[in-house]
Parts: C-alpha cells; sequence; structure tokens
C-alpha cells in the first residue's frame, strides 16, 4: 500500500491568497481543501509588506486547519512573476571513462554548474530563481535535448541553459511573510514552469505554444518550444488595472467595479449585439456619478485597456524569435482568462489560434472542490503537481515525539528547477496524531454588487448571443 502525505500550497497573488490542501498516493492527487480570499502587502505578485501580508495569509491557513482538523507545518509556495529577467550560460565537462554512458546525475551537476559559474550584476541585490536546459551536445550530438543524451557514451558533455533571475530582497520578503505566518517553507516553485505543465498539453509545448496568464497584477507569457521553455516575459498590468479604469472613468468604489466587470464586463462592444443599447441599473448612495451605466460604454472601457495590455504581450513575443514558430497559436489562463471576449480580441490582434487553458485534472480528484478547474487555479494546481513529484515533502508530518523540524528548501519541482538548501524557519510538530482531514462541504460563493444594482438582465452567458469565447 502507497504511503500517504500530505501538500498545502499558497498562490500569493496581486488580489487573492490561493489556499490549497490536497492528499498524495502515488500519482494520485486528492484536494481535500481550496479557497481563495482577498491579500493585503502584495503589489505586482511581489510580496512588499510582509506584516500586512501575514494576517490575510494566517486567517486563510486558520479556516483551513479548522475545518479540516490538521495542522498545517509546511507550505509550498511560488515565487514572483514581474521583475524577471532570463540570460544564457553554459558549462561543459570531459568525462573520465567515455565509453560509459551518461547518466542524469551528470546532466544535473552540470546544470548545477551552470548556475554556480554564472556572474550576477549585484549578489546582494540578485538571485536566481531557476534554469531551464535549452540544449546539450555531446560527440555525437548538436544540439539535442536531455533525453537523447542521456544513456549514450561521449568523452565531451556540454549544455546550454538559460538563467531565470530576480529580486533577492522579494525571496526574503516571503521567507519574513513565512515566518510570521509561523508555517515553513517546504518549497519554492518558479511559477512560469509549474503553471505551464498544469496547463498546455505534450503536443502544444512540443509544437510551439504561448502561454498567456493574466492575473490582477501582472500578465506574463511563457513560450515552449520543442518540449523546453523557450522564453519568459511580465509586464505590470492585469485584471486590477481594468478595474481601476471603471472605477476612476464612472467614479465607483473598487468593489463595486470589480462586481461590474465580473457580472457585466466584456472586449469588443461591436460585438454585443443586442446588448450594445443595454443599461445597468446602478443604485449606490456613495457614487452617484453614473446611475445609468450603457454595457456599451462599460466594455469600451475594458476593452481599450485589455489592448493595451495585449499590443505588450505580443510584442514580447515578437521580441523572443519565436512568433513564427508557435503552431499551436495562444493559450489564456489565470483570473481574467475567462472575460467575454478576451480570447476573442487576442485572436483579432494575433492571427493565431486562442484557447483557453484550464488546470489539467487526469490524475485529480476534487470532490466539493470545484473551483480548483478553474483558470484562477493554474498555478495552485501546478504546484501540486511539482510537490508530487518530490516524495520527501509531507506538509502535514505526525511524530510520536516533539521533534524540532528543520527543512531545507527544495527549489522548483522538476528538471526545470534548482535545488537551493535555504534554511527554513524551526516548527515544533504536534505529539498528538492529527486526525484524517474530512472532506470539506461545497462552498457557497456570496455575490455583492455595492449596495444595490438593478439591472432586470439575465445571466451574462445570455447576453452575448452567438459568441464563442474559446475559439
Amino acid at each position: 500500500m502507497q504511503e500517504e502525505r500530505y501538500i498545502a500550497t499558497a498562490d500569493l497573488g496581486s488580489s487573492k491568497i490561493a489556499l490549497s490542501v490536497a492528499k498524495i498516493t502515488g500519482d494520485k492527487i486528492e484536494v481535500l481543501y481550496y479557497k481563495e480570499s482577498a491579500s493585503d502587502g502584495i503589489r505586482y505578485s511581489t510580496v512588499f509588506n510582509p506584516k500586512r501580508a501575514s494576517e490575510p495569509l494566517k486567517s486563510a491557513i486558520r479556516e483551513a486547519e479548522k475545518e479540516l482538523g490538521i495542522e498545517i507545518t509546511q507550505m509550498v509556495i511560488g515565487l514572483p512573476r514581474y521583475s524577471v529577467r532570463q540570460e544564457s550560460n553554459s558549462a561543459s565537462m570531459h568525462r573520465s571513462d567515455p565509453d560509459s554512458c551518461v547518466l542524469q546525475e551528470e546532466i544535473d551537476s552540470l546544470k548545477n554548474m551552470a548556475l554556480d559559474s554564472y556572474p550576477l550584476n549585484d549578489e546582494a541585490k540578485e538571485e536566481i530563481y531557476g534554469a531551464v536546459a535549452q540544449s546539450f551536445c555531446s560527440d555525437d550530438t548538436f544540439q539535442g535535448r536531455e533525453e537523447d543524451i542521456v544513456g549514450s557514451p561521449s568523452d565531451l558533455l556540454e549544455g546550454n541553459f538559460k538563467v531565470f533571475i530576480g529580486s533577492k530582497k522579494a525571496v526574503s520578503n516571503l521567507d519574513i511573510l513565512m515566518n510570521d505566518a509561523d508555517v515553513a517553507i517546504a518549497q519554492r516553485c518558479f511559477l512560469p514552469t509549474v503553471t505551464a505543465n498544469a496547463v498546455l498539453t505534450s503536443q502544444e509545448k512540443d509544437n510551439g505554444v504561448a502561454l498567456i496568464e493574466m492575473g490582477a497584477g501582472v500578465t506574463s507569457v511563457t513560450i515552449c518550444q520543442n518540449g523546453i521553455l523557450r522564453y519568459y516575459g511580465a509586464i505590470p498590468f492585469g485584471g486590477r488595472n481594468i478595474t481601476n479604469d471603471i472605477k476612476y472613468e464612472c467614479g465607483f468604489h473598487e468593489h463595486l467595479a470589480e462586481n461590474l466587470k465580473l457580472g457585466f464586463g466584456a472586449c469588443l462592444p461591436e460585438k454585443l449585439q443586442n446588448m450594445s443599447e443595454k443599461i445597468i441599473q446602478v443604485n449606490d448612495d456613495e457614487s452617484a456619478s453614473y446611475p445609468e451605466l450603457p454595457v456599451k460604454y462599460l466594455s469600451e472601457i475594458i476593452t481599450s485597456r485589455a489592448r493595451e495590455i495585449i499590443e505588450a504581450i505580443l510584442y514580447m513575443i515578437q521580441e523572443s524569435g519565436y512568433a513564427d514558430r508557435l503552431r499551436n497559436g495562444v493559450v489564456l489562463t489565470g483570473g481574467c482568462a475567462n472575460l467575454t471576449n478576451l480570447s476573442n480580441l487576442i485572436k483579432e490582434m494575433s492571427g493565431y489560434n486562442v484557447r483557453i487553458g484550464y488546470p489539467k485534472t487526469k490524475t485529480i480528484t476534487f470532490e466539493g472542490c470545484p473551483d480548483i478547474c478553474e483558470t484562477s487555479a493554474a498555478s495552485t494546481v501546478g504546484m501540486l503537481l511539482a510537490a508530487r513529484d518530490n516524495e520527501f515533502l509531507n506538509c502535514m508530518d505526525e511524530y510520536e515525539e516533539e521533534p524540532v523540524l528543520t527543512v531545507g528548501t527544495i527549489f522548483g519541482g522538476g528538471e526545470e528547477d534548482d535545488d537551493d538548501n535555504r534554511n527554513k524557519p524551526e516548527k515544533k510538530a504536534k505529539k498528538q496524531k492529527a486526525p484524517k482531514p474530512e472532506k470539506p462541504k461545497k462552498a457557497h460563493k456570496a455575490f455583492t454588487w455595492g449596495k444595490s444594482i438593478n439591472s432586470g438582465l439575465t445571466k451574462l452567458g445570455d447576453l452575448f448571443d452567438g459568441m464563442d469565447n474559446n475559439e
């Protein structure tokens, strides 16, 4: 019988904290808990105020512990997605026994050599977030993939890598945040790789695809080709900027503007058909600037900002050098991916085929946690998949005595991530054995429209006649 492990993850976003708890049995993942709550102290996916950020995280952890009857001692978290630059580096070695076959351990050693030898501009301010192997060379193979090299004899072994570099202070703030929340960091994940693994198919990654992840504060693009991550870039704009545009243009408060975007927001006002003349009646004592808001005007506000974001992303795709190699087009994921007509707008502006990227759940069961299947949970599913592959990771260890648990950070979660031996905060485990977590009850979402919005409109899916958001 395979041993059961428990994994807890926290996706720390600019507008939300997505906390999940899952049971791992072999290759199977059973999601026991998933809930999103408002975040604080986080900007552009980076913690800038750890003390402010720790309060909603501690509250989310306590809520999960109370519902499941467990104690979370460690968590898997993601590194910031913005302000990450990529550089190239290579490493080579002469093997002592050229007649023996290349081992995976030698490939890993070559990767570590490339990381250790890369000269950071300022070691006090920069840190390597991860590295991705691009190609390998041996006696008989030029620019081959890892699977082409492992198992073949060679005298010379050389590897070329993409090195991703970010802010050291951002990582330090994550440590402060988790220390204040009294939870150890079990694993740090470089989110572009784990999110791509959670959303993209093997065929897409092999043929060439651009994964656009649009969150609240950051929109990023990850390009894969020949099964390898080739390029990553991000801009500090996302769904929150669209909300702010509605807020300032119409004079609404942020909560009302966000609900209007979620309930009635759409791109491409010229394609609203019979909805173009509909009016939203807004009754709000605090903001009476627009008591009547035309749906078409709301769509014009949203489309203007969405075009600006997409233009910046398309520019990065062009600069990557892979614009003409994306045979599988674009996959759109993240919290804003389901904004009506956003995928159609990307297709109109780029010419690529576009699909909405939902997390792959073939090896995941999630009874009572349907939100884990939404685009906003893509990074969470990616971290769960990465943690599953680390057989030594267990975020809810049970002990007979009371030892002090010190955990070394395991970076990443796949062949593309780097092992990084950072110290973890110390935490005492419970002496009493924790009861087996119960499956949570299905949560009911509350939806608030300012103080009152009387529109007489039907569901959003019925408003836009014949529009296909997944072309």
